[in-house]
């Protein structure tokens, strides 16, 4: 039996047993593909007959080209269920991709902004009106504090002592957290408080801090819509998420010396593990500056 046949009945089974999309088999097959490809032009063996030593060399030749350490492991874990099904069909005696490690992969860093573009993005609204004020504020009280999105809209005035400069916050499984929010973020409460909120409710009542002009709270969808817009109008590039300031937060407070555990108190980790992430972000900042300066970087 040849590769391609054998790659072939390796794919049906996969859509007979498992129900993969048209999609996931096309990327099994194609990964095969290359590797039987690979190995008959460098090695003169079929992938049906390979053996450790030349699964090896072609996962080596695939890092010396680039491949990053997800594609890598993404083409190994291909070879080892197709090698798995060619020994229960009896094509293979053993598996040789069975003690083959898998790449590690790392944790993946949140994407953050930098300092400047932070600044950037909280000078976007317009502030000669009450929707441009108010995500001014928000975005304000958003990077001071690390809240969640979904926590932000929930805001209700009575969550927020401007004399004691603290936001109470209820979180995720309900558990109650205060967090300061510093003397530039109170001063935007307070100025939107008494103008531009009550230009927003028009002499209605609402328990939402950051209300619309429909006299109700904005949704988490709303805000992001707002937040992408005042980041292109910021001339930002970078691909957003609802958490970037609340990234950026942490990753600037670990970057300023701010001690890992009251990083993780502010955004309400219930385990420092989670907030550890923080940390890998700002040895990636530290190494980039040895780069940059150091005249062995």
């Amino acid at each position: 039996m040849n590769d391609e046949q054998a790659i072939a009945l390796f794919a049906d089974m996969l859509w007979l047993e498992r129900g993969l999309s048209k999609n996931t088999l096309a990327s099994y097959q194609s990964d095969l593909r290359k590797a039987s490809q690979w190995l008959q032009k460098t090695q003169g063996v079929a992938l049906v007959a390979a053996g450790q030593e030349n699964l090896l060399s072609w996962l080596a030749s695939l890092v010396s080209a680039g491949q990053s350490a997800r594609t890598s492991a993404r083409r190994l874990s291909a070879l080892r269920q197709f090698f798995q099904y060619a020994l229960r069909e009896g094509w293979v005696a053993a598996d040789p991709s069975l003690d083959i490690q898998a790449p590690r992969l790392g944790r993946p860093l949140p994407k953050t902004l930098t300092e400047a573009e932070v600044v950037a993005l909280l000078h976007a609204p317009d502030l000669e009106t009450p929707e441009g004020f108010r995500d001014r504020c928000m975005l304000e009280l958003l990077y001071a504090t690390g809240l969640r999105v979904s926590e932000l809209v929930h805001l209700r005035p009575d969550q927020v002592s401007l004399g004691q400069g603290l936001v109470r916050v209820a979180g995720k499984g309900g558990k109650e957290r205060l967090v300061p929010m510093g003397d530039e973020a109170q001063d935007w409460i307070q100025r939107f408080m008494h103008g531009p909120r009550q230009a927003l409710l028009g002499g209605r009542l609402c328990d939402a801090l950051f209300p619309t002009r429909r006299g109700a709270g904005m949704t988490r969808q709303a805000f992001w819509y707002r937040v992408k817009k005042h980041a292109q109008a910021a001339g930002i590039q970078k691909h957003l998420s609802p958490h970037t300031l609340r990234h950026a937060f942490a990753t600037h407070l670990v970057n300023h010396g701010a001690d890992l555990r009251v990083v993780q108190l502010l955004l309400g980790h219930s385990d420092l593990s989670t907030t550890q992430i923080y940390t890998h972000v700002a040895k990636e900042r530290l190494k980039q500056l040895h780069a940059m300066h150091h005249p062995r970087g």
